[in-house]
């Protein structure tokens, strides 16, 4: 997964225009975006993070890399959140 922080990403149509113009980078990427986090998370299937990057400035956006942390995922205990018995 690559994270980029957009700040300059401000609605709904910014999202659009950025999911356009990575989808036609990696047309199979899977894209997620965060908007009140200005956040953009891809799983590319073919382009790498500077064609990423790329493809979101072009579309006239900042894109700034993040590091992207993974989430630890409770054990399963027979409850919703793992912490009760």
């Amino acid at each position: 997964m690559i994270a980029f922080e957009v700040k300059d990403m401000t609605c709904g149509h910014c999202v659009s225009t950025i999911t356009k113009a990575l989808k036609a980078a990696d047309k199979d990427a899977r894209v997620d975006i965060d908007l009140a986090r200005h956040l953009v998370m891809v799983e590319p299937k073919e382009a790498d993070a500077n064609g990423l990057r790329e493809a979101i400035a072009e579309a006239g956006y900042t894109p700034v890399e993040k590091k992207v942390v993974a989430l630890e995922t409770p054990a399963k205990t027979g409850s919703c959140c793992g912490h009760c018995g």
